[in-house]
């Protein structure tokens, strides 16, 4: 059993990863703005603000695991908050020293390679929000590639996170964005969680990003 922390737990994707460890048996901490708006089924819920060093110190300490689920909603929410979020999650945990958690940090699909040297943002037509947001993530992610005293990892998620139900099925990969049977890239919001948590459980990709995919 891991003491997890999970910020940004009233999102979909931060709501999923809570509601799966919590079915595992683990030690969670929801972590948001308003603990009044919370209503998952957690051990704990506390107040916090990613973009404060000292909060995220404050609700890391004495956990195994830190997940950031945070979004930025539209564009200029990801540009505002992602690249951010990622140095005051780096900050917070540093303060922490030796005993800072390991950081897992929900990515996104624009930096996945769709072809040899080309990445999903190259894709023509794309609109320039939806760029805005690719790009924001991708900072955070070169970021958190020069950092080597915290024990990080990044999970990309397909082109497609969509809602539907838990399988338990997925494949998973590196830099490259992945596709099921018929090239559909894709993943159900709560078999990314089982991604999510699986690592927590079985630790494979310290120091690096990694991506999963419905099978």
């Amino acid at each position: 059993m891991a003491g997890i922390a999970v910020i940004g737990a009233n999102g979909r994707i931060g709501a999923a990863v809570v509601a799966e460890a919590v079915e595992r048996g683990h030690r969670v901490t929801a972590v948001v703005r308003d603990p009044a708006r919370h209503r998952g089924a957690t051990a704990a819920v506390l107040p916090g603000d990613v973009l404060r060093p000292g909060d995220v110190a404050r609700v890391a300490a004495g956990q195994d695991v830190l997940v950031s689920a945070v979004g930025g909603g539209d564009a200029t929410g990801h540009r505002a908050l992602i690249e951010p979020a990622a140095r005051s999650l780096i900050e917070g945990l540093r303060s922490l020293g030796g005993d800072a958690p390991r950081l897992i940090v929900v990515g996104g699909a624009g930096s996945l390679e769709t072809a040899p040297g080309v990445r999903g943002w190259d894709t023509p037509g794309l609109p320039e929000r939806v760029l805005e947001m690719m790009h924001a993530h991708g900072a955070a992610l070169a970021y958190l590639r020069t950092v080597v005293d915290v024990r990080w990892t990044v999970l990309s998620p397909p082109a497609e996170l969509v809602p539907g139900e838990r399988t338990g099925r997925y494949r998973t990969g590196l830099d490259q964005l992945l596709g099921d049977a018929a090239g559909r890239s894709w993943i159900p919001v709560p078999d990314y969680a089982v991604a999510l948590v699986d690592e927590i459980e079985q630790p494979e990709h310290i120091g690096e990003r990694f991506t999963c995919c419905a099978v």
